[in-house]
């Protein structure tokens, strides 16, 4: 029996690869902004976050994920972000 592949994807702020479900994905397209992908299968450039509050503020102070979207991200989606994450533990 074959096992199943699971997805792995990288997270910018600490850069360890970990299972795609236990990623928070960021999305970035020019009709809606930058949002949140539960699914995982909105268009736009992505970035993947871990689901911990050290990450989301190492993506606050060195800005990477508006290197990864390739746009500038305001202070109050990293405020969304951490809002989200404590509300879903």
């Amino acid at each position: 029996m074959k096992t199943k592949k699971v997805p792995m994807r990288k997270c910018i702020a600490c850069n360890e690869n970990k299972e795609k479900k236990d990623l928070l994905r960021i999305v970035y397209n020019k009709e809606n902004g930058v949002q949140f992908d539960s699914s995982g299968k909105l268009n736009g450039r992505g970035a993947y976050v871990c689901k911990n509050e050290e990450c989301i503020l190492k993506l606050k102070k060195t800005n990477k994920l508006s290197h990864a979207l390739k746009t500038e991200v305001k202070d109050n989606i990293y405020d969304d972000i951490l809002e989200h994450i404590s509300n879903n533990s």
